[in-house]
């Protein structure tokens, strides 16, 4: 481990990818700290600079690349450069061969830390991210990271291959975590895992998940505001989870369900439960709960095999099922999945046209439900101060989030007349719609101007 005695050297992380990178990299630096590093004003400043890789498809491993090769390029002499995260796992000692601009490439595994680079010794793995401390979260919301790995085998995708079988954290862990993130300013806490929903079942423990999320709603009297779930399996979402996600006061009723297509033929072939008319029951059924469910849900077009008739599928289901958010994937062929040695490889040209004509669907789609809000009263949980706006001179407001947004990947709500500290929870009236974004104005802002009136 590097001895920081005699000055505390900088360092650099970079991060790439999913929120589940986010917390493995927020762990990475709360491990240099303790080791006697300090932060670098930037990249360039620093004495060892961390990437922290995404290898999921082909697009985020060219990402990867270009990152690594452009912090290379602008390195002060003498520091150290380490790939890990998804590439690293995955890639190794390919990884070590065709980047020599890398001191180390190291997975996350085994026993070590990432300061041993500093003094010329390397470890072959890190510390268990999962049960690492976390740094103070910057924002009134935080990524909380319940299991590694997956069991599933879902024909398109290598994360097993290389994030290995799931491991459930303890619900003791667990809750340990979030009350430290509770008690460091976070009001939001948002539950991530490659199979959320599995959460128990390595353990013998299908389900766990529902007690989970009611032990953790019992931090609402520390000050936790607001749980969230990402990445459900959609099969999983019934019974006491389901139960638990819309009778919980702290849990938002947002549904991020992995459906990955609509047609019933292409499903079977990726490996995945489900077709366009359950995937609607699922949702009707909610909805009757719940008519302010929001719902998220990512997509694959140009898998193989894929016919006209499985796209029109899909653009039909989105027409139906009006979802919030939508993403859309061009496949990726990925060397040791099942998918890779299938036939009916769609040509790229088609992929692109695929690819416009579902965001053609969907975008709309989401700025109608946007513009459907105008009028509505919702609850804002102020993130901060909304940077964009004071750029391009529009106004000096907020930026904050209802439980329709997750942060980071949907639209937010901006408030231009309105005082309130980041992690408060402001009453609102959504007075207009632009694309993803809704703008508001807080309720005290709206009587004041009716008494001035």
């Amino acid at each position: 481990m590097y001895d920081g005695s005699v000055h505390p050297r900088r360092f650099h992380v970079e991060t790439l990818g999913c929120p589940k990178n986010t917390v493995d990299s927020e762990k990475v630096v709360a491990s240099l700290v303790a080791d006697g590093l300090v932060p670098a004003d930037c990249a360039a400043d620093a004495d060892l600079l961390v990437v922290n890789t995404c290898a999921f498809i082909e697009a985020a491993r060219e990402e990867s690349i270009s990152v690594l090769l452009g912090l290379a390029a602008d390195r002060k002499p003498g520091s150290k450069l380490v790939v890990t995260g998804c590439m690293a796992e995955r890639y190794g000692a390919e990884l070590t061969e065709a980047l020599p601009e890398a001191d180390a490439v190291i997975g996350f595994s085994g026993e070590g830390s990432l300061s041993q680079v500093l003094s010329g010794r390397p470890p072959e793995g890190v510390r268990d991210l999962l049960e690492l401390p976390r740094t103070t979260p910057a924002a009134p919301w935080a990524y909380l990271k319940i299991a590694e790995g997956c069991d599933r085998d879902c024909a398109f995708c290598a994360i097993p291959s290389f994030r290995g079988k799931q491991r459930s954290r303890t619900p003791e862990s667990i809750e340990a975590e979030a009350r430290g993130l509770v008690g460091s300013g976070a009001v939001e806490v948002v539950l991530v895992a490659q199979d959320l929903a599995s959460y128990g079942r390595d353990v013998g423990e299908a389900g766990a998940l529902a007690g989970l999320l009611r032990r953790l709603d019992a931090l609402s009297t520390e000050g936790l505001v607001r749980l969230r779930l990402l990445y459900l399996y959609p099969s999983e979402v019934r019974g006491p989870l389901l139960a638990a996600m819309l009778g919980l006061p702290t849990v938002a009723p947002y549904f991020d369900l992995s459906l990955q297509h609509a047609s019933p033929l292409l499903l079977r072939k990726m490996r995945r439960w489900g077709n366009g008319e359950r995937f609607m029951s699922i949702i009707e059924r909610i909805r009757s709960r719940r008519p302010d469910a929001a719902f998220r849900s990512s997509f694959i077009t140009g898998f193989p095999g894929e016919t006209e008739a499985d796209h029109e599928e899909l653009i039909s289901f989105l027409g139906e099922a009006r979802l919030d958010w939508a993403g859309f994937f061009a496949y990726s062929r990925e060397e040791g999945t099942a998918a890779a040695a299938l036939d009916g490889a769609v040509p790229e040209a088609l992929i692109a046209e695929r690819m416009s004509e579902l965001s053609a669907v969907q975008d709309p789609i989401t700025a109608a439900v946007r513009e459907s809000l105008v009028g509505e009263e919702i609850e804002v949980l102020i993130d901060g101060p909304d940077d964009d706006a004071r750029a391009d001179g529009r106004y000096d407001g907020l930026v904050g989030r209802t439980h329709r947004e997750a942060p980071e990947i949907d639209g937010v709500v901006r408030l231009a007349d309105c005082a309130a500290k980041a992690g408060t929870v402001v009453p609102a009236v959504v007075r207009g719609a632009i694309g993803p974004d809704v703008d508001a104005v807080a309720l005290e802002s709206v009587t004041a101007r009716r008494r001035a009136g």
